[in-house]
């Protein structure tokens, strides 16, 4: 009887160590490579059907258009994107980051769901559809602008905002293929940050931890729920550019020390749950790698200044007309004009109101005569007002064989910058870092080319530049 009922035992033992093993992932969290029938079935019945994909862009335009009031989808529509986040370390919290490709993304958004440690079904580079039909596009916050899909909407004093899928709209709208792509992150600098990189996977290089962080850990326990640290670059700029990482509390690595070297950090760009400030959100640590040496930032000491104009001098609202410069309207009748602003003097390009049906302007510095294999830079500082369109644009270009009369005869070369957009803030005025004039020799101009026009809205947009500087050693 004594053996029997210990057989017995040792059945039931058994059987629950199966079952178990059945119930629960392993500690590894593998991804599981069968989807389910009723997830095969509902994608495939979605791709069959009269749906029509529609883009990142469009679906967020329908918010915009709105007057930023949520939307119902009532089209049979979907997108299709690729997940940039994981909660894995705990960092995200009932949310998903989508982007439009898995390399070279160019939107990125936001979907909430009432559900936690979506890692395993929803990993890291998964191919998702979401069925839009009978789900909201808004925001999670009034005002935060961070563009979000949610399965219903909730109204309060401070206005209407989109909530959580429920578990049965979780099963039915975000369908996953069976397909998980490598996701290359985007490179980018702290200074070319703007809302359309919101819910990407980007890359920083040469990036560290500010000075004063020595000792401190990626959470501060002083805090309640996000930590915000500050990072640093001093690549390519006059003295540092700085943009913040943010850290929940619940998130597993929040102990764990900041590096004290230079190197590079992934992440998911996103915004303070507030809305006031894009930050840098961690999946995990496997995406920061900071063992090289700290940098140096050039600072202006390290060179002698051979040309500057920060336009204080001027007239407002006149054309410009400085000597050795030339202001030249290569179509329409709009010249580049001098104007001054709580004290502060600028140079602007501004098509709106022309009736001119294309406008194109062109500033260049007077000649400036390079020392042979000697090191310059470019440094100069440019907003934007009103630019709706990426056809309304401003370029930066170098000439060594300008004549000082004739523009279009000249060959002129592109120069990267860190440039306003559409999504700068009005007369927000960035610095465009430093760039690199040391392969030019001669007689050098730069020039500032804006393209608009003064007709339409489209491309009404001005341009302004500040404080150009020419720096040498």
């Amino acid at each position: 009887m004594f053996k029997t009922k210990r057989i017995l035992a040792t059945f039931i033992t058994t059987a629950l160590s199966m079952m178990m093993t059945s119930c629960v992932q392993d500690d590894d969290f593998s991804v599981p490579n069968d989807l389910g029938v009723e997830e095969n079935k509902g994608l495939e019945a979605l791709l069959a059907s009269d749906a029509v994909e529609v883009s990142f862009t469009e679906l967020k335009l329908k918010y915009a258009n709105n007057y930023k009031k949520p939307v119902l989808i009532d089209t049979h529509s979907y997108i299709k994107g690729y997940i940039s986040s994981s909660d894995k370390e705990g960092n995200f919290f009932k949310e998903i980051y989508l982007q439009n490709a898995a390399e070279n993304p160019t939107a990125g958004i936001k979907v909430i769901l009432n559900q936690v440690e979506t890692y395993n079904q929803y990993n890291f580079g998964r191919e998702i559809y979401v069925n839009l039909k009978g789900l909201y596009i808004g925001e999670e916050r009034v005002g935060n602008g961070l563009v979000t899909i949610g399965g219903e909407i909730a109204t309060d004093q401070y206005g209407t905002t989109v909530k959580r899928l429920t578990e049965n709209q979780r099963k039915q709208h975000l369908l996953r293929s069976q397909n998980t792509i490598e996701v290359v992150p985007l490179q980018l600098q702290f200074s070319e940050i703007n809302a359309t990189h919101l819910g990407l996977y980007v890359e920083f290089n040469d990036v560290e931890f500010n000075d004063d962080l020595e000792g401190e850990r990626y959470f501060d326990p002083a805090q309640d729920f996000d930590t915000l640290r500050e990072m640093q670059t001093c690549s390519s700029d006059i003295g540092y550019y700085y943009f913040p990482l943010e850290t929940s509390s619940f998130t597993t690595f929040k102990d764990v020390l900041l590096p004290l070297g230079n190197g590079t950090i992934k992440g998911v760009i996103t915004k303070t749950f507030d809305g006031k400030a894009i930050v840098l959100v961690l999946n995990d640590l496997n995406g920061v790698t900071m063992n090289e040496k700290r940098c140096t930032p050039v600072g202006f000491d390290n060179f002698n200044m051979v040309f500057k104009e920060d336009f204080e001098s001027v007239v407002d609202d006149t054309d410009l007309d400085f000597e050795g410069w030339t202001n030249f309207a290569q179509a329409g009748k709009v010249k580049w004009k001098t104007y001054s602003s709580d004290g502060n003097g600028y140079a602007q390009f501004n098509p709106l109101g022309s009736g001119n049906t294309s406008n194109i302007g062109w500033l260049i510095t007077p000649g400036y005569n390079k020392k042979l294999q000697s090191q310059a830079y470019l440094n100069f500082k440019a907003a934007q007002y009103q630019v709706r369109s990426s056809t309304n644009i401003l370029e930066v270009m170098i000439s060594t064989d300008y004549d000082g009369t004739n523009v279009q005869g000249a060959t002129w070369h592109h120069l990267e910058a860190s440039l306003p957009s559409q999504n700068t803030a009005s007369h927000e005025f960035l610095d465009s870092g430093l760039i690199d004039l040391s392969s030019y020799d001669g007689i050098l101009y730069i020039a500032f080319k804006v393209t608009g026009n003064g007709r339409t809205t489209s491309l009404s947009g001005a341009y302004l530049i500040d404080t150009i500087l020419i720096l040498e050693k």
